[in-house]
């Protein structure tokens, strides 16, 4: 059998030099409107051709298999939200205004992690433009009143409970520059669960491959972590974003990133906070068309799959930035190899 390093240069060996196409009709999968739609950003828009994700070609390759569950460990959520509110998931029971997900941020947790700030809402909003029938389980930590020490303690307590429900991946758009041997066994106990943490680089403007730059989550170096910077329109790294050719993994449109935000309205925010949430939902769309990929198959797919540009050369590892095209043209050939009796679409020259 093919080693993993072998099968990935394989497929992209075979994305370079071979036209692909798939079996099934390119009708996309999700209206092409939804891509202009006044909650989504130029980070998904076609008509911003070289710096978007190439969204609207990944919905062509798409074939939904799978339910998937994005943990959200933010600032809470509108749960009404128009643009959100058929995409949340309760653990228990129904979603309603007094059930629809765990606010972690009070001294005793509750089933309604509303979001005061909006950061929350705003990342929740981009997952699902990207992944239009993700399920997202909203887990708030963060306090503005409340110390560092105390929002990583709800942090901590955030991330178990994904952990312990099993979610598919974690989008953790936070992190700081203090590690907690807390919060990293319990993402190596998501490891040994085979859930991918998608995690921002931070928005400090620092080199992260420096050890006193180091910045949490995202440089624990586990192999179920894939780190985010973030890029503008063209395709440079915002001023703010950390970086790193080493620690940072991809790079994702983060500058300017319009999204849903509380009041059912839409506003502009930037970061790597909202780069992380692009790989989260691209993550999924691999995630949801090839179930039977694991965490470290989907991670490694993005990464290959990602387009190397002069820009972003050695601010992050090859120079890559996001393409949901490319992954799930990657992912296809993948799976068809190694579970050529599974279900999803499979790989097809042009004629």
């Amino acid at each position: 059998m093919l080693n993993q390093t072998l099968k990935f240069s394989l497929a992209l060996v075979l994305l370079s030099t071979v036209s692909l196409g798939f079996a099934q009709s390119k009708k996309p999968a999700f209206a092409e409107e939804l891509v202009k739609s006044r909650f989504a950003s130029w980070g998904i828009d076609p008509s911003y051709k070289k710096s978007s994700i190439n969204l609207l070609e990944s919905w062509k390759k798409f074939n939904q298999q799978k339910e998937i569950v994005v943990a959200v460990v933010d600032t809470g959520i509108q749960y009404n939200h128009p643009y959100l509110k058929d995409n949340l998931i309760a653990a228990q029971g129904a979603v309603s205004d007094k059930n629809f997900g765990v606010d972690f941020s009070t001294s005793a947790p509750t089933m309604t992690p509303k979001d005061s700030h909006g950061h929350g809402t705003h990342v929740a909003g981009i997952v699902k433009s990207v992944y239009p029938n993700v399920k997202i389980m909203a887990l708030k930590y963060y306090n503005p009143q409340a110390s560092g020490q105390t929002n990583l303690n709800s942090t901590i307590k955030a991330l178990k409970y994904a952990v312990d429900q099993n979610v598919d991946i974690i989008n953790y758009s936070g992190g700081g520059p203090e590690p907690s041997e807390q919060e990293k066994k319990i993402l190596m106990e998501a490891e040994s669960k085979g859930i991918l943490i998608i995690a921002a680089a931070g928005n400090e403007k620092s080199d992260i491959d420096k050890k006193q730059n180091a910045y949490y989550p995202a440089s624990y170096g586990l192999s179920n972590i894939i780190t985010v910077g973030a890029h503008d329109e063209f395709n440079k790294i915002i001023s703010s974003s950390n970086y790193g050719k080493k620690s940072v993994d991809i790079a994702a449109p983060g500058f300017r990133i319009r999204s849903a935000i509380p009041g059912n309205g839409a506003g502009l925010m930037t970061g790597t906070s909202q780069a992380t949430a692009f790989v989260s939902g691209v993550a999924a769309l691999v995630k949801a068309n090839y179930p039977k990929l694991n965490y470290q198959q989907v991670k490694n797919i993005i990464l290959s799959s990602s387009v190397k540009v002069q820009t972003l050369k050695g601010k992050v590892l090859g120079g890559g930035k996001l393409d949901a095209a490319r992954a799930l043209e990657v992912a296809g050939f993948v799976n068809q190899r190694l579970y050529p009796n599974a279900a999803g679409r499979t790989v097809a020259r042009k004629k």
